[in-house]
């Protein structure tokens, strides 16, 4: 993991802003640390004598942000959600929102609890590629224990208040000068510190001992002589429009790795193990539709009543979304991600890009295991994580 840091840059920032607005967009510069609105940062600084974080609004990209897209959210409010036994989710939203000290800044992070919890000035949280591969295998715990003996390992707990709670229930009595971050397994990387440059190296140094420990038990052979084949694209337009209620666009994938990926023998059960990060399967679903035949209408159908079954097993109030899958593998040729715009097509195919190689690593670490499918789809019908595709 390339270190980006420019100390000729870094001096020029005039603030403790300035600097979270250059360090996170360090960050944001790596696909393999964050995509589309992953992860998030804060920096704790006074403003007229009370203690504030400036914490990345919700949705925003780390590459781009601003300082107008921090939300500055007083640090005792936060510190008091923390204790709470329970609050919910448009709870904490509104508390989070009443407790900002400019109110037409940008909703604050889902994790604003969290980052007030961890005691330094500058913190880092990225959904980092070579730590959930790890994480999202068989043997995960052992391993990220093994990688990582100084960092504070955290089980699967849904983000938000009760990940905010948990850790805090956990660390009471925690003296975190013994720590060198936090893993949230199944989710991504903490790092933090009282310098800006500090916190970011953590983050990149601590990445990149998670692609040492990949590329000595986890390495790829991957052929480049894959044939590319031909789609029958106005088909697939037609039978997904249909299905989606819009028209869609595609963006059809027959790199090297999709080909490879889409020519596994076992594909259905191969391919359908869930996904890389939580917030993914806002942009996702929890599986691809797998075609292993020409009948697209009926793979489509047979797709949408899984779904369906899915929903009803789960869920409680919720109002069901579309049913139709949001990419595709095609077994021996492609895979292909739908979107209301090409720009949305490309968002799908950058995380199964990603959730591809980290699958077949994964793999070489014993097996690929996501969440529950429980826990799958608590994520995707979180009021939060829906609240971002909205906006």
């Amino acid at each position: 993991m390339k270190n980006l840091y420019d100390a000729k840059k870094a001096a020029v920032c005039e603030s403790d802003l300035d600097l979270r607005v250059y360090t996170s967009n360090l960050l944001g510069q790596s696909d393999e640390l964050v995509l589309h609105g992953g992860g998030n940062t804060s920096v704790k600084t006074m403003i007229d004598d009370e203690e504030i974080l400036l914490v990345k609004g919700s949705g925003w990209d780390l590459v781009s942000i601003k300082a107008k897209g921090f939300a500055p959210v007083k640090m005792k409010t936060l510190l008091e959600m923390a204790t709470l036994d329970k609050l919910s989710d448009s709870e904490m939203v509104s508390g989070q929102k009443a407790a900002m000290i400019d109110k037409s800044a940008p909703n604050p992070s889902v994790e604003a609890i969290l980052h007030a919890l961890i005691p330094y000035k500058f913190v880092d949280h990225t959904h980092a590629d070579a730590v959930v591969t790890i994480s999202n295998s068989v043997n995960g715990l052992r391993d990220i224990k093994k990688v990582f003996p100084n960092f504070l390992v955290i089980d699967y707990v849904m983000p938000g208040f009760l990940l905010a709670h948990t850790i805090y229930e956990i660390t009471k009595d925690l003296d975190y000068s013994s720590i060198d971050g936090i893993i949230l397994h199944n989710h991504g990387i903490f790092t933090f510190d009282n310098d800006a440059r500090e916190s970011y190296e953590k983050m990149i140094d601590a990445v990149s001992q998670a692609e040492v420990f990949l590329a000595q038990n986890a390495t790829l052979q991957i052929s480049t002589t894959y044939k590319s084949s031909e789609c029958d694209m106005q088909k697939i337009v037609e039978v997904l429009s249909k299905a989606k209620g819009y028209k869609v666009s595609l963006n059809i994938n027959q790199s090297p790795l999709a080909s490879h990926y889409a020519s596994h023998e076992n594909l259905r059960e191969f391919a359908s193990r869930g996904v890389l990060t939580p917030e993914h399967i806002i942009r996702t679903k929890r599986v691809p539709l797998i075609m292993e035949d020409t009948n697209l209408e009926a793979g489509v159908a047979k797709y949408m009543k899984e779904y369906e079954e899915y929903f009803k097993e789960y869920a409680k109030d919720e109002v069901m979304l579309n049913a139709a899958p949001n990419y595709m593998v095609i077994k021996d040729l492609a895979v292909i991600s739908f979107g209301k715009t090409p720009k949305e097509a490309a968002v799908v195919n950058d995380i199964v890009t990603h959730t591809m190689k980290a699958v077949l690593q994964a793999d070489k670490l014993g097996g690929y295991k996501s969440i529950s499918i429980a826990d799958s789809f608590a994520m995707e019908y979180w009021e939060l994580e829906q609240a971002k595709l909205k906006k």
